[in-house]
């Protein structure tokens, strides 16, 4: 059983050092442990520090692509390697190593293909009282949008099977928590939770300038990819509202109309026409993008076991069988 820890990076020369150091060399269950780091189009010395501590797999993108291309290059990397178990985790040193068994834990049971530790942010009395809020809130949007129920949406210290890693296609170049869940409940993959402790923060975060943007981001990003696994539900949801609202002056109209005083409200039965081409429309684009839905996973199929053929060629000859 091999594990393969990826860390992904930009400009974490010094932060790194302290995060490989915490990583554990021995685990029960698993036979072997590799990291693998990848150098988001870092400007420091990023990559050489990683080498510099006995890093052996540095993947290097050549400008700053966004932690979900980051993730996504640390997956396949991961793959190729043979990983029966990838575990991603933070440069920042925020997630502790002696935690790793218990992530790891549910899926070595076989109990389930995606393991997310759970920080508790909304328990930690020294995380402000609106960021506790927003943690609480997102949650809440995740489970109601995905049916699962997942604390901490938006941890990065996750562990996922071989069969969920070669499943995943993460598209947004922002991140990859919420749309990996999103993609796991619509492909039916087992999700799990397990509690881990954190660090205080060394600096502030990266991946976004300000809470308003983390927000924004992340809201398109669960729109888009609630949209584009279960656009049945979005547009003819949309075309309800839009034809319950269309109906309202329509019938208001009729009303008026049958009772002798139709003259003036012309302008009902226009507002009510249009909305009701509207919702009309709403429907039929739910249509054909449920027909274009059907032909996305076809492919998504043939990629999985493209990628599958990939990674098999090119892990160690041990692995290949």
């Amino acid at each position: 059983m091999k594990l393969v820890i990826q860390i992904p990076c930009f400009n974490e020369a010094d932060h790194l050092p302290t995060t490989l150091e915490d990583l554990p060399e021995q685990l029960h269950g698993i036979d072997r442990i590799e990291v693998v780091v990848v150098d988001d189009g870092s400007t420091d010395d990023t990559a050489a520090v990683a080498k510099s501590r006995g890093v052996t797999e540095v993947v290097r993108h050549t400008g700053n692509q966004g932690l979900g291309r980051a993730f996504r290059s640390g997956l396949d990397r991961s793959l190729a390697l043979g990983a029966d178990i990838i575990v991603n985790t933070d440069a920042d040193g925020q997630y502790r190593g002696e935690d790793l068994a218990r992530l790891i834990a549910p899926i070595l049971a076989g109990e389930a293909d995606i393991v997310i530790g759970d920080r508790r942010p909304h328990r930690d009395p020294g995380s402000p009282r609106h960021k506790r809020w927003l943690q609480r809130i997102g949650s809440r949007a995740v489970r109601s949008l995905a049916g699962i129920d997942v604390p901490d949406a938006v941890s990065g210290f996750r562990a996922l099977s071989r069969q969920a890693a070669l499943r995943m296609n993460i598209l947004s170049r922002f991140s990859y928590t919420v749309e990996m869940i999103l993609q796991a409940a619509s492909k039916d993959l087992r999700i799990a939770w397990v509690p881990v402790t954190t660090r205080p923060d060394t600096r502030p975060s990266r991946l976004f300038r300000s809470l308003p943007q983390f927000i924004g981001l992340q809201l398109v990003a669960m729109l888009r990819m609630y949209a584009m696994y279960s656009p049945v539900r979005v547009f003819f949801g949309l075309g309800a509202i839009l034809g319950f609202a269309g109906a309202l002056p329509v019938l208001r109209f009729l009303m008026l109309y049958l009772a002798g005083q139709g003259d003036g409200h012309v302008q009902s039965l226009l507002l009510g026409g249009v909305l009701l081409t509207l919702g009309f429309i709403a429907f039929v684009t739910g249509l054909l993008a449920d027909l274009i839905s059907q032909q996305r996973q076809l492919q998504e199929l043939t990629l999985e076991k493209v990628r599958a053929l990939e990674a098999r060629a090119q892990a160690p000859e041990d692995r290949r069988d």
